[in-house]
Parts: C-alpha cells; sequence; structure tokens
C-alpha cells in the first residue's frame, strides 16, 4: 500500500538509509559497499513510491513481487525495509552475525517480505519470468514483479535464457531494472566483460528498454510508471549509478565493490552523508 511523499522527503530518506548501511557494514566487518550506495535512491522509490506492498502484511496477496537477483548488494534492501517499517531499525546491527535474519544474501524463509533467496548470480530474472508467467496463468493483471539485477552479473548465460523466454511471452508485467554502474569485483565491467551495446541487446530480445540517472528518485518513479504502460512487451530500465554513491573515496572505485570501510572510513563516511559532501552544516548525531 503506497503512500506519496515528495521528492525532497525521498531524496533525505536515501541519504538516511545511505548512513545505515555504513553502520551496517562497519558492525559487520564484512560486506560490499559500492553497489547497496548507488542503489539507494532505486530502492527508496521502490520502497517508498512505486511498489504496493504493506510492511505490515508481507504476504498481502495483491503485492506487488521485488526480487534483488544481485543478492549481494542486500544491505541496501535490509536498510530501506527497516525505514518502510518491516522490522526495527536496531536489527540492522544484526547483519551477517550468527543466526541473525540479516544474513549476507539474503533467505526467504528468515524474513517476511523477503520473496527469494539469491546469492549464485542470474538466477532473479528466470525467477521473475516465472512468476509473471504463473501470473498469467491465473489471470492476474493487476500486480507487476520488478526485478533488480547488476550489471556484472550480466555475464551469466542464466540471465539471457530468461531474456529470450520472457521476450518470447511478452510477459509485461516484468520489469526489470539493471544496476549500471559499470564496476564488479575484478574491475571495470567493460574491462572484465564488455556489455554494450547493452540498450540494444536487450531490444534485440523483445524488450522494451528506458535509461535513466539510476541516482534521479524521480527519474525512476517516472520509469517505472512507464514501465507499467507497456502492454506487449516486458520492460527493462538500465539505471545508470554512482557506485560508493555520497562517498567521495568510495565513488568509482571497484575496490569498494566487496568490501566493507573500517572505523576511522566509516567516521568519515557518515561525515560526508550528513554535510551532503560539505555543503551543509554537520550536526553530531
Amino acid at each position: 500500500m503506497k503512500q506519496k511523499y515528495s521528492i525532497d522527503w525521498l531524496d533525505r530518506k536515501a541519504t538516511d538509509i545511505r548512513k545505515d548501511i555504513i553502520r551496517m557494514l562497519e558492525h559487520a566487518g564484512s560486506g560490499h559497499s559500492a553497489g547497496p550506495l548507488g542503489l539507494a535512491d532505486i530502492f527508496t522509490a521502490l520502497y517508498f513510491d512505486v511498489l504496493q506492498h504493506d510492511p505490515k502484511d508481507p504476504d498481502w496477496k495483491d503485492r506487488d513481487i521485488l526480487l534483488l537477483s544481485n543478492g549481494h548488494c542486500v544491505p541496501v534492501r535490509y536498510a530501506t525495509m527497516a525505514h518502510a517499517g518491516y522490522f526495527e531499525r536496531k536489527e540492522l546491527m544484526t547483519l551477517r552475525k550468527l543466526g541473525s535474519r540479516l544474513q549476507g544474501h539474503p533467505e526467504r524463509t528468515r524474513l517476511p517480505g523477503m520473496e527469494t533467496t539469491s546469492g549464485p548470480l542470474g538466477c532473479g530474472l528466470s525467477q521473475a519470468a516465472g512468476m509473471a508467467l504463473a501470473m498469467r496463468m491465473d489471470k492476474i493483471d493487476h500486480r507487476w514483479v520488478y526485478v533488480v539485477m547488476g550489471d556484472g552479473e550480466l555475464n551469466e548465460g542464466n540471465i539471457w535464457e530468461a531474456a529470450m523466454l520472457a521476450g518470447k511471452e511478452k510477459l509485461h508485467n516484468i520489469i526489470g531494472i539493471i544496476d549500471r554502474n559499470n564496476i564488479q569485483i575484478d574491475g571495470p565491467t567493460e574491462s572484465v566483460m564488455p556489455l554494450e551495446d547493452l540498450r540494444g541487446k536487450w531490444e534485440a530480445f523483445g524488450w522494451h528498454v528506458i535509461e535513466i540517472n539510476g541516482n534521479d528518485i524521480e527519474a525512476v518513479i517516472d520509469a517505472c510508471a512507464m514501465g507499467r504502460a507497456i502492454v506487449e512487451k516486458p520492460v527493462m530500465i538500465i539505471a545508470h549509478t554512482i557506485p560508493g554513491k555520497g562517498i567521495d573515496f568510495m565513488e568509482y572505485d571497484f575496490h569498494w565493490h566487496g568490501m566493507p570501510p573500517n572505523h576511522e572510513q566509516a567516521v568519515e563516511a557518515l561525515k560526508e552523508l550528513r554535510t551532503l559532501g560539505g555543503r551543509i552544516r554537520s550536526e553530531h548525531e
């Protein structure tokens, strides 16, 4: 269930989510930094504007489905879910701890509101295609399946098998979002395994493609609305994002793909986020 917020409110919420990502990762001592920070605007848009969902009833039968295919980026989903009211924010500090519901890769049975378990890259779009096809078979036309993917995981062949199926079946109830941040664990994507012409690839597989600035919340909201209006094809949003967004020493640096901040780095990162890179006066938290 949705409640509309202003873009200014959503921008502030995304910054608060980034702060919690830094706190979580520092406390855990392990985890991925760059991707979750870059995805904070997309997940803020999804949970606070785009999705039909109810934190008080995670299994609500009329909810939209959100899948996170690149499961290592799950800190951003945990933080956003906590801010949306699925569980208390203090639980975020249990990230990656023994017995925690918040493991380094999401587990469906541990946390209400988590639709799938993910870890092996490339599986999310196949899961989305199966769910979307099942909805069609059940004549359900008021729900959408959203699936967030990393650009590095597009190296997996499973992605393109699912792309062919969704294109063949014209599964217009799928809206994919590619986090196009141009990095993966070993370096720039275009050095490891070039992806371009990325738009042309998806169009060749029968998808309607929308390209946006993925760190512009309003653009994310508008693209999802446009995606829901497409009735003859599945939709892929290529969202160009900045890895490590909001923290100068992390931005664009692939080394932060799978590395958490230490205490000193976390202090500096939180200062940057509080002051928006020095543009406003810092207040003690």
